[in-house]
């Protein structure tokens, strides 16, 4: 993915007479990530105004990008609207002397963490409560476009009936998902169930691992479109937005574990990233960024199995055991 991005703005710097490969200038002594992020997009767009481009030439279209708004749909207000038990404070900690490095390992010992409240056995399913959409090139590459690039550069996004239900990996019976705004079925349906069934799919394999070693076993995942979901248990996400963390380069990120019948939260993941010193064109590129620790790279997946602890297949339970 980022090669792609790579050709597609050194094509354009090219023309532009810029250097290839590079930023659209060089970091300057002191230069915080955003002060960086905010010359070379101005640069950028000078340049932009005066090339000769295509119709449908897409190389300029980073400059159209704005900072995510994380109330801009149902979902992404209710994640906000959600009161956990331990809440980032309003005062980060930070002060003006702070480098970015010494600003983001303060948030990592203050505020990062896996905070579990109360865990659950034998849970058949879950419900995602807010998708997160693919991220383009150019999105990955700018400092305020994405509200969660802590939860985009650790957590699952494609496929999440192979990362929870399908196995080896996957311990859930089904999953299920909102459908996406842009669905024609959304109109009648509100959600996309996954489910196993073994004669789903009866020519078709996967590749997993199971203890340790490639294997290929069979796809089971079907899909229905339903109504109404039926899981007790449900999780979400949201960015974290207090000032100067993009400014210097820092991103943070909450997932947030549900019970949908009471309300409770159960547990809580949160952690931060830092870009901004990429010898790219932004200087940024989230799925690279620094992370606070080995705990904060588990996946969703991960984190979510030790919370609702899934109703495991006999051979699974077996091949746990060994």
């Amino acid at each position: 993915m980022r090669a792609r991005a790579e050709r597609v703005v050194g094509v354009v710097i090219v023309g532009l007479l810029l250097v290839t490969g590079c930023a659209a200038s060089p970091f300057t002594k002191n230069e915080t990530p955003g002060r960086h992020f905010d010359r070379a997009m101005k640069e950028f767009a000078a340049h932009c105004a005066k090339a000769k481009l295509k119709p449908n030439d897409t190389a300029c279209d980073i400059l159209k990008l704005r900072p995510a708004d994380p109330l801009a749909t149902e979902e992404g207000r209710f994640a906000h609207s959600i009161k956990i038990p331990n809440p980032v404070p309003a005062d980060s900690g930070y002060r003006p002397d702070m480098t970015p490095q010494e600003y983001f390992d303060h948030l990592c010992k203050t505020e990062a963490g896996e905070f579990i409240y109360k865990t659950v056995q034998n849970v058949e399913g879950l419900l995602q409560l807010r998708l997160r959409e693919n991220p383009t090139d150019y999105e990955l590459e700018h400092l305020y476009a994405l509200e969660d690039p802590y939860g985009y550069s650790v957590g699952g996004r494609d496929h999440p009936e192979e990362y929870f239900v399908q196995p080896a990996i996957g311990k859930y019976q089904f999953i299920e998902t909102p459908l996406p705004q842009s669905s024609k079925a959304r109109k009648e349906m509100k959600y996309r169930r996954f489910y196993r069934d073994e004669r789903a799919h009866p020519e078709r394999d996967y590749q997993t691992a199971v203890n340790g070693k490639f294997v290929r076993v069979p796809y089971i995942v079907a899909e229905e479109n339903v109504s109404s979901a039926r899981s007790r248990y449900g999780y979400t996400w949201r960015g974290i937005a207090r000032p100067h963390d993009r400014e210097l380069g820092i991103a943070g990120g909450e997932l947030i574990i549900l019970d949908l019948q009471t309300h409770e939260v159960l547990a809580v993941r949160r952690g931060f990233v830092r870009s901004g010193y990429i010898r790219n064109m932004t200087g940024v590129w989230w799925l690279t960024a620094q992370k606070c620790s080995k705990e904060s790279l588990k996946t969703d997946a991960q984190f979510i199995n030790q919370v609702l602890k899934p109703v495991l297949a006999t051979q699974e339970r077996g091949n746990e055991a060994k």
